[in-house]
């Protein structure tokens, strides 16, 4: 169970390569079913804890997931894969954002992992794309870890030189505080969501490499002020860049195409510098 935010156990992680053809999920949806009864349970006992106790499970939650996560951060870096985590509230556009970036980027091989508590309609949607993806179900889980992610290359086995996408959870709470051995952290959020959802969410905010704001193109209809965000967030992560686009229209895209060729160099850099030292 995760202590931080009482979660089903990782156990019930579902890993499953999307076919051609149709399958029953009907069995997966009772299985899950019956952890969630099970974490219940646990959450009863849970209760009579002292406040202590909870903090010292937390932290060798996190300890464990943070050795887990270098772990997997040694193997991608060893097949120099390039690993974003990206993270948002449900429905920011996080799936047609990845769509549409495989369908516009052909001079890299990409792979995506994907994220949901049930079912695979967004595994399903990337492999009408063509790229390779494998589905992670969650169950009652709110977040995808290290231990997840690391079953995951197995089933996925991403080529060399891969760009490789973490479509998380959609939750901006406990993502935050999983290390899944990623290169960065991407947050999206979506201009119908408020201004002020980097200072409702801090600490997701905090751990961002890039924060994108999508559907600007809804702006004129919305109340959503670009600069005050911009503000929110700067006052979170003082280095972050805020990068403005639609995925519907292609505005921003560009840029970020930039980001990630920017962020792909650097890793190589960075690789190749430990290559001669060693």
């Amino acid at each position: 169970m995760c202590a931080t935010c009482g979660c089903g156990n990782d156990a019930t992680a579902m890993i499953t390569v999307p076919h051609d053809h149709d399958h029953d999920h009907g069995g997966h949806h009772h299985d899950h079913g019956d952890s969630h009864d099970h974490h219940h349970d646990h959450g009863a006992d849970h209760m009579h804890l002292p406040v202590t106790e909870t903090i010292t499970l937390e932290q060798k939650i996190l300890a464990k997931n943070d050795l887990l996560a270098r772990h997997n951060r040694d193997w991608l870096e060893q097949r120099n894969i390039v690993a974003f985590n990206m993270t948002s509230s449900p429905g920011a556009g996080k799936t047609t954002l990845l769509e549409r970036t495989i369908g516009e980027l052909d001079e890299v091989p990409i792979a995506v992992i994907e994220g949901d508590q049930e079912t695979l309609l967004d595994a399903e949607r990337i492999k009408a794309t063509g790229c390779a993806v494998v589905q992670i179900n969650t169950g009652a889980g709110c977040h995808l870890d290290a231990d997840m992610l690391r079953r995951a290359f197995d089933a996925l086995a991403p080529a060399p030189g891969t760009l490789l996408f973490i479509e998380n959870v959609g939750n901006l709470v406990c993502p935050a505080l999983f290390d899944l051995g990623e290169r960065s952290k991407v947050v999206v959020i979506s201009v119908t969501e408020g201004t002020d959802k980097p200072l409702k969410y801090p600490h997701m905010f905090a751990a961002a490499g890039l924060v994108i704001v999508n559907k600007t193109d809804l702006l004129p209809y919305v109340d959503f002020d670009l600069d005050k965000c911009r503000e929110y967030v700067r006052s979170i992560n003082p280095g972050v860049e805020m990068l403005p686009i639609s995925v519907t229209t292609g505005d921003g895209m560009a840029r970020w195409y930039d980001w990630l060729a920017k962020e792909r160099f650097a890793a190589s850099a960075s690789l190749d510098h430990v290559v001669e030292r060693a």
